[in-house]
């Protein structure tokens, strides 16, 4: 697993103080993107929070999970949360050290109050002694809320500062596009009513046993019941000890809402857990199994194999206004583009944490994470094996079927009516095309591609021939 640190530097540590008027919660940036370009401590919001003891909890939701690690336990490492503004909302966002579950706050225009949020995606510094103040908030006294410097301060932070150097593996950065193209999939497979919420989640077993297979939930009447098999309209839960971030916000719960695709078989799947709270949501992501993070799942690995999707997202990138919530029927027209190219250019965007998507509206939106655009893409072990593949001749094209020479062995691509690939080589048999293509069936798709630009070109050069 390829690691780098990543260094975040705080003008000062986040703090929660006491004031004249209430209670300041001061939440220190790193340095990040805004619409006026890369900013050392940008400044998104100045205003009060309408919820202040719910907010709290649910940033220390967010925050747990960036401090979690839900398979095969180890000291926790923690990368401080992600916060975005978009113009009427926040989000906070993180991942866990396990790469299994995504967390993410929206606070809403509901949740907040004062002057307008601004636009961009920074870190926030969140410590161990803000950790523990927030979780000593009780009360309804009034909490201001500065994401961001002071005012006055923001250009005279010219002294020391608090630096955090904090490891980010490859694959926590493949698992923010990955569940990003997983929730793009979601349906809304169950809602409930908040004391209901309350009533189901407790009631989980701490832990999945070993063995056994993923378990599952559908709605019965205003409650969900487990199920042995996804029956219509199941959802997994996998491994149902990591909705734990959940119980820091159950007390302020007012609805229950589960999402998810529909059921391949037995196969377990990804889920998404959103709960409704007053003027804000808490939403976990969750894996297929604890065991498997979303780094693996291959839901990018088409769009990452195609020179089209990357002309294309440098196009859409340019459309992108920091929008809460992308219309892709607006961004086809802009740009000129069918919905389908659009929608894969957001995918290859969401491999460089550009773009997230929320299930609760069924949207997209913009967001600029710290990464290299194209680290994703050299670090992800199928692509570079396709790549290496096509490089050394091993595809052998022959109409519907094609041929791939892998060390010693000779497997066999053919694609299906529907367009989709399939192969002869284990990968294939144990997943079925539902982690991704696998390397072989993504080298035919790159040298399809090679030999269908090389047939366009050849013919455009014969009308120009012909009309000489």
């Amino acid at each position: 697993m390829t690691r780098s640190v990543q260094a975040l530097a705080y003008a000062r540590p986040s703090a929660l103080e006491p004031t004249g008027s209430g209670r300041l919660l001061g939440l220190e940036t790193s340095g990040g993107l805004t619409p006026h370009g890369a900013e050392a401590r940008p400044r998104f919001f100045s205003g009060f929070l309408t919820s202040p003891q719910v907010a709290a909890r649910g940033l220390l939701a967010v925050a747990d999970v960036a401090a979690a690690r839900y398979y095969q336990r180890m000291r926790p490492g923690s990368l401080d949360p992600v916060v975005t503004g978009n113009g009427d909302r926040l989000r906070f966002e993180s991942f866990s050290g396990c790469g299994g579950v995504y967390a993410r706050l929206d606070v809403l225009s509901a949740g907040l109050d004062g002057a307008e949020t601004g636009h961009g995606t920074t870190n926030v510094d969140v410590n161990n002694p803000l950790r523990e103040a927030l979780s000593r908030l009780t009360g309804g006294d009034p909490l201001h809320l500065r994401v961001g410097p002071e005012e006055l301060a923001v250009t005279t932070l010219d002294g020391p500062v608090v630096e955090k150097k904090v490891p980010l593996p490859d694959r926590w950065l493949r698992g923010f596009a990955e569940a990003q193209v997983s929730s793009a999939g979601f349906d809304l497979r169950a809602e409930l009513s908040g004391a209901e919420a309350v009533r189901f989640l407790r009631s989980l077993p701490r832990s999945q046993a070993r063995g056994r297979g993923p378990m599952w939930v559908v709605q019965q009447g205003r409650t969900l019941r487990p199920t042995t098999r996804p029956v219509p309209g199941a959802v997994c839960l996998a491994g149902p000890d990591r909705l734990i971030a959940l119980e820091r916000v159950l007390r302020h719960a007012t609805a229950l809402r589960v999402y998810g695709p529909v059921p391949d078989g037995a196969a377990a799947a990804p889920s998404a857990w959103e709960v409704e709270l007053p003027g804000m949501r808490l939403t976990l992501t969750l894996s297929p199994d604890p065991a498997r993070g979303f780094s693996g799942e291959g839901g990018v690995l088409e769009a990452l194999a195609t020179e089209e999707a990357a002309q294309d997202a440098e196009l859409v990138s340019v459309l992108l206004a920091w929008e809460p919530r992308i219309d892709l029927a607006d961004l086809a027209e802009q740009s000129g583009l069918p919905v389908d190219r659009v929608r894969a250019a957001l995918t290859r965007l969401g491999t460089a944490g550009r773009v997230g998507y929320d299930v609760a509206e069924a949207a997209y939106f913009h967001r600029e994470l710290p990464y290299d655009a194209d680290r994703a893409e050299r670090h992800n072990p199928r692509l570079l094996s396709a790549r290496a593949l096509l490089a050394e001749g091993a595809v052998t094209l022959d109409g519907e079927l094609a041929t791939v020479a892998s060390g010693e062995r000779r497997y066999q691509v053919r694609e299906t009516a529907h367009g989709r690939l399939t192969c002869t080589c284990t990968w294939w048999a144990d997943y079925r095309g539902r982690r991704g293509p696998c390397k072989h069936a993504l080298a035919v798709r790159m040298a399809r591609r090679g030999a269908m630009t090389v047939e366009s070109a050849g013919t455009a050069e014969a009308v120009a021939e012909g009309a000489r």
